[in-house]
């Protein structure tokens, strides 16, 4: 049944495999189970409704990835998207979180109106194999910026912007052994080395008190308090076309850059192509819509998947790991928390996955064409920006405009497909509405 459903033998992997590698994704996105209520109970959503909402949405869209598309790319309510949501919209704007969820219900609807025509594929196969490779380095630098911050090796500094963390205190010290094993393991050549390494360094954190047990098992939170709360028709009447688009334009990026860099760390992309493209953007669409109606916002591909990868994954049985766990965590909320719950902001246990996937994915680095100023430069951009601006889209505009002036400017045009130029345009109108003085 798992061989004819997810092709283990051709992808190369085993069902062990793909168990290791769905809880080891698990593993290292469980934290956006604690923190989108974080985000959301600041527009003034129920924290408990939020939190089942999360994992109801993930694991729907992930089985629709797992199920579909046969890729163990699992997603989530996206981080960035949620800051937007309640900061930008609900409280920069006065918009009521219930209309909020409206815009992203018909952002989400029109993603899967264009999923049928394959527009989005067809963005996939638009952009050079120079700035794919791109994405996949930038992506691996960006989650590893994530993961040295959540480990509290680096910190926010008034004159330098960053600076090294306190490498005295605890979580740091068990966040510095957590990465130290999981390259031994690796070193080793030992199978699941980032998921031993994460509950090892779990366990070794509880008689610190970094890792807090709290138990087994507990009653899951009510769904009602953002259960089809959404306002559909209050999105339309109060003018937020601009903040419709924005969802649009956010999840539409972020979505093909991580699925472009995971893609390329797994070996799927075939002749700078993704095969399943079209079930892999309509598993994200539906995940967005249901996210809304549950009562959480945009849900996307999550690059914390590359862990999974890292580890063997290779098919959707992988996901369909990763959304059972999603649903256990309701239940088993208790020791979900344990394992992905955060310790005065930090997250050691999980973090040193998070900066090794990273070292991993800048081997796309070498298929980057470094002669060629035209595709160099724009790769550079590209890769640099995302952990720089903290920023998964802007790294990609960036890219694309830079990537179409150097080819116009050396006579290269052609060379450029034509929803480069549209989009490059786009990109660049974005940053004129977004800067220009009032």
């Amino acid at each position: 049944m798992l061989e004819k459903l997810f092709k283990l033998k051709q992808q190369g992997t085993t069902p062990r495999t793909e168990v290791i590698s769905g809880v080891t994704t698990f593993m290292t996105m469980a934290y956006i189970i604690f923190v989108q209520p974080v985000f959301m109970s600041a527009a003034g959503m129920d924290f408990g409704a939020v939190m089942v909402a999360t994992c109801i949405s993930s694991a729907i869209a992930t089985l629709l990835m797992g199920f579909l598309a046969n890729y163990p790319i699992a997603l989530a309510p996206a981080m960035g998207h949620n800051a937007f949501f309640t900061y930008a919209v609900c409280i920069g704007m006065g918009v009521p979180w219930q209309t909020a969820l409206g815009a992203v219900f018909i952002s989400g609807t029109l993603f899967i109106i264009l999923s049928f025509f394959g527009f989005r594929e067809k963005i996939i196969n638009a952009i050079p194999r120079s700035l794919k490779n791109a994405i996949a380095v930038g992506i691996g630098l960006f989650i590893a910026f994530i993961g040295f911050q959540h480990a509290g090796l680096v910190k926010s500094d008034p004159n330098t912007f960053v600076t090294l963390g306190n490498l005295g205190s605890a979580p740091v010290l068990l966040a510095i052994f957590g990465i130290f094993l999981i390259a031994i393991l690796m070193a080793l050549k030992i199978k699941g080395a980032l998921l031993i390494g994460i509950i090892v360094t779990a366990l070794i954190g509880i008689p610190s008190g970094i890792v807090k047990y709290y138990g087994i098992i507990s009653t899951p939170p009510s769904l009602a308090p953002t259960f089809f709360k959404l306002d559909v028709i209050g999105a339309f009447n109060m003018g937020l076309l601009s903040v419709i688009f924005i969802f649009f334009f956010l999840d539409l990026f972020d979505t093909i850059g991580t699925l472009i860099g995971v893609s390329e760390q797994a070996g799927f992309m075939v002749n700078g192509k993704l095969p399943r493209a079209r079930q892999a953007l309509f598993s994200d669409a539906v995940g967005t819509v249901s996210g809304a109606l549950l009562g959480t916002s945009t849900v996307t591909s999550y690059i914390e998947s590359s862990a999974g990868v890292a580890s063997g994954g290779r098919t959707g049985l992988s996901n369909l790991v990763t959304a059972v766990l999603f649903i256990l965590s309701i239940v088993f909320y208790p020791l979900a928390k344990m394992i992905g719950g955060g310790y005065n902001g930090l997250y050691p246990v999980t973090a040193p996955a998070l900066i090794i996937v990273g070292s991993i994915m800048l081997a796309n680095v070498t298929k980057i064409k470094w002669e060629d100023i035209t595709e160099s430069i724009p790769a550079f951009l590209t890769l640099i920006i995302m952990p720089f601006t903290y920023s998964i889209t802007d790294g990609i505009a960036i890219g694309f405009i830079s990537y179409v002036i150097l080819k116009l400017v050396t006579r290269k045009g052609k060379e450029v497909h034509p929803l480069l130029y549209i989009f490059s345009c786009l990109f660049i109108l974005r940053y004129v509405v977004m800067f220009l003085p009032n």
